[in-house]
């Protein structure tokens, strides 16, 4: 009995490394690299009469869709280039990623979003990282406080979205456990613990409020400020109030897996497993590990995928393998899906104004951003390609 043990294991370990080396990490880089300078040229001509515009997210009507700062995704294109820094080495691509990094400086006193995570960490954050630049310090610092602003004593959680009053009365979406990295970052930046515990009341509420009994996760839970009660829980951008939005269970295993790095509370670390595992086991989960856009459309298997949330997912996977006693099963998943993400899901050299990726789905309800690539989606692709092989955050 051991030593058939003892043979499993060393399969799933020699398929591990097998399916490791099938992601040719130098090529992949090459190819990001190509696509990065379409993409540099595609926003350079985008830009033309309208300077506010810096970052792009997806393809709109045939054309490049170049956002100002205050877009929530404004942040992953100057973190793709600091990755490719990462990677290469490369000035150059330092040069480029600190020209767009500074140009969302104003958004750290934007206080009317709570996507400051994703703007600035993405961009500051890694900038940071990678040079210790004193002013990246004092923007993602300021960034921090002005989260902060948004948090509620009475809730315990950071207010999500101000739009939609008619509806929400303190909406709080599983994606804003993604900007909690930046709370966690302040603390160590300046040695005041008033972000790590903002943080950390944000993570226990939303993991006692957000969650159904098999780990799947609400998009949008809206509390009462007066007595800081649940009013109800819903989708947004999911099939239903009750389904499992794919990318929403990405944003979830990412943001507990990080809090578990953070805090190292098992909590969180038996939370990430637990939404591993449904994410993993789930029946509607395709062949390719690339999800549907949502796990519980009733269109399945003729719905459209989600590349960004399968990228989302690998990148969790891989940091998490570091911590679980799970390794093994989610470094072999995560090369599942990087695998199909670089065979199946990548633009062909110069095509799609420079995105990496194909086939991801924004928000489907709203009928916006279906079939598409999205930067971060690529952001993502980077970042787990840096973690597969031992380079990225977390490690």
């Amino acid at each position: 009995m051991r030593t058939r043990w003892i043979l499993s294991f060393i399969v799933v370990v020699l398929t591990n490394i097998a399916d490791a080396q099938k992601i040719k990490l130098p090529q992949i880089v090459k190819d990001a690299a190509l696509q990065s300078n379409v993409m540099l040229e595609s926003i350079t001509t985008a830009r033309e009469g309208n300077t506010a515009l810096i970052s792009p997210r997806t393809i709109e009507n045939g054309k490049l869709k170049v956002v100002p700062s205050k877009d929530w995704t404004s942040g992953f294109f100057p973190g793709e280039l600091w990755y490719l820094y990462a990677f290469t080495g490369d000035k150059k691509w330092k040069t480029k990623a600190d020209s767009l990094t500074t140009l969302l400086q104003k958004e750290q006193f934007n206080s009317g979003t709570h996507d400051m995570g994703f703007k600035m960490y993405c961009s500051y954050g890694n900038g940071y990282r990678l040079t210790q630049n004193a002013q990246y310090k004092a923007v993602l610092i300021q960034s921090a406080k002005t989260l902060a602003t948004r948090f509620n004593k009475k809730t315990g959680v950071i207010r999500s979205w101000d739009f939609g009053t008619d509806v929400w009365q303190y909406p709080v979406i599983i994606d804003n456990m993604m900007n909690l990295e930046l709370l966690f970052a302040a603390t160590r930046l300046t040695g005041d613990s008033l972000y790590y515990h903002i943080a950390v009341s944000h993570a226990n509420t939303t993991l006692k409020n957000h969650f159904r009994k098999d780990y799947s996760c609400y998009h949008v839970v809206d509390y009462d400020t007066a007595t800081g009660n649940v009013i109800k829980k819903m989708t947004h951008q999911g099939f239903a109030d009750e389904s499992a939005w794919a990318r929403g269970q990405g944003w979830a295993l990412y943001g507990y897996t990080m809090c578990y790095r953070e805090t190292r509370d098992k909590t969180y670390l038996q939370q990430a497993d637990s939404i591993a595992a449904f994410i993993l086991h789930h029946p509607n989960m395709p062949e390719d590990a690339v999800p549907y856009w949502d796990f519980n459309d009733t269109a399945i298997p003729n719905a459209p995928k989600d590349a960004s949330a399968a990228a989302v997912i690998a990148s969790a996977l891989y940091e998490l393998s570091g911590y679980s006693k799970q390794r093994q099963l989610y470094k072999k998943f995560a090369n599942k899906i990087m695998l199909s993400l670089t065979n199946n899901y990548r633009s062909a050299i110069g095509d799609n104004f420079g995105f990496i990726l194909i086939h991801s789905t924004g928000n489907k309800p709203g009928n916006n951003e279906i079939d598409m690539p999205l930067s971060y989606a690529d952001y993502y692709y980077l970042e787990a390609l840096g973690r597969g092989k031992g380079r990225g955050k977390g490690k």
